[in-house]
């Protein structure tokens, strides 16, 4: 291999002005880039004479950590093709002028050291667009974390400055109802529980608006807690009572059916689908109608069905009604009544029990044979409920601890 250091020495300058003119067309930087192809060839020549790596691998790095090239081509601007090009100029100069009998064992050397600086020069830009990556993820996710506090933080103080006033409304509408005087009690208690259902009515709206965008943006927390579905349902049952007596329907809970033993859930969100659920069985189902609640357990899993004698959905609507702000049927045949028969409403509730019971780690949906306001095929929900023995944080830390421990 001397010889080829030899003969490369002597041919230096050729070598780099003809790699510099491909390397770079602009004389601007053609400077800059014979500097570095000058510390190329020199890397490689002693890279040649000491038999070891070391050397060329030194440029190499250099380059990689300077996330530069000697190249303003576009279509060079990585490292590896670059290497390309002054190996290609290296080869062409020693076809042309080399010694005829020693042609080929020099290419042969030549290409053991290019090929050894090659797979090195991959493993060097591979670990650096790693390291790109990894560092262009950390400012990506600190990026999320600061938009989603700033989500958060607009929520909050949009819930505040909209409940603040309604607030504000109840408060004086209950010292109002108190300072009325007796003889004006009856008309005046009537203008005033008016005002106290539009107030209601509008709270409700704006925390169906706050939890939505909560799910949408996954900012919806959690409390887990020890449940027992079948005290939730009792629950349920009481607060639809008044709705129930209002439209004369019925109300059945196979208590039986639920499972007695416990699982880890948030219950007041957990409630809120049941109600959510429940409520939209009220609204589309006709007077003296009839709604039944039963459960059936499944591995890992209580399966809640809500079925109904109601108007039914027809089946391209099935998945469109867990959307948010989705309606079912002519909106202008809506009453005015949220809980009336097919009854007014944002069309929110049922987006957010999906969103809800999806946070817990299950799933809802719905069947129907299709809509017949004449015939009432009704509609069956269900809602699949995982069961926990322990918190999700505590059942993930128990299976990392295992992991640990297996390996």
């Amino acid at each position: 291999m001397t010889e080829l250091v030899d003969w490369l020495q002597e041919n230096l300058s050729a070598l780099v002005e003809t790699a510099s003119r491909r390397l770079a067309q602009s004389e601007s930087l053609r400077a800059t880039v014979i500097e570095a192809t000058e510390a190329f060839y020199d890397g490689l020549l002693r890279t040649m004479r000491q038999d070891s790596p070391l050397p060329l691998n030194l440029i190499l790095l250099d380059w990689v950590e300077a996330r530069s090239a000697p190249t303003d081509d576009d279509d060079l601007a990585g490292l590896l093709p670059v290497l390309g090009t002054l190996k290609q100029v290296t080869w062409d100069t020693l076809c042309a002028a080399a010694p005829p009998d020693r042609l080929i064992p020099w290419l042969t050397d030549l290409e053991r050291v290019f090929t050894g600086a090659a797979a090195y020069l991959v493993k060097l830009e591979t670990e650096a667009l790693l390291q790109d990556t990894r560092a262009e993820l950390s400012r990506a996710l600190l990026n999320v974390e600061r938009l989603n506090k700033s989500k958060s933080d607009f929520i909050a103080v949009a819930a505040h400055e909209l409940k603040t006033p309604l607030t504000l409304i109840e408060g004086y509408t209950d010292m109002l109802r108190a300072e009325v005087p007796e003889e004006n009690a009856q008309r005046l208690a009537v203008l005033l529980e008016g005002i106290s259902a539009g107030t209601t009515r509008l709270r409700e709206i704006i925390q169906d608006m706050i939890d939505v965008s909560m799910i949408e943006m996954r900012l919806l927390n959690l409390h887990y807690q020890p449940v027992w579905l079948g005290h939730l349902l009792e629950i349920l049952e009481f607060e639809l009572a008044k709705l129930l007596r209002n439209r004369t329907l019925s109300l059945h809970i196979d208590r039986a059916s639920v499972p007695q033993e416990p699982t880890y859930a948030d219950p007041e969100r957990l409630l809120q689908v049941f109600y959510k659920v429940g409520s939209n069985a009220v609204k589309y189902t006709p007077d003296g109608g009839h709604i039944r609640i039963h459960g059936r357990s499944l591995p890992g899993f209580t399966e809640i069905i809500i079925q109904d004698t109601g108007i039914g959905i027809d089946p391209e609507d099935l998945q469109r009604i867990f959307e948010k702000f989705s309606s079912i049927g002519d909106v202008a045949l809506h009453s005015s009544g949220k809980y009336k028969f097919r009854g007014g409403g944002p069309g929110l509730g049922l987006a957010i029990a999906k969103g809800i019971i999806e946070a817990h780690g299950g799933t809802i949906w719905a069947e129907s044979p299709g809509h017949d306001e004449q015939k009432l095929p009704g509609s069956t929900f269900h809602i699949m409920v995982p069961m926990r023995n322990s918190p999700p944080e505590v059942i993930q830390a128990r299976g990392e601890e295992n992991a640990a421990t297996e390996w």
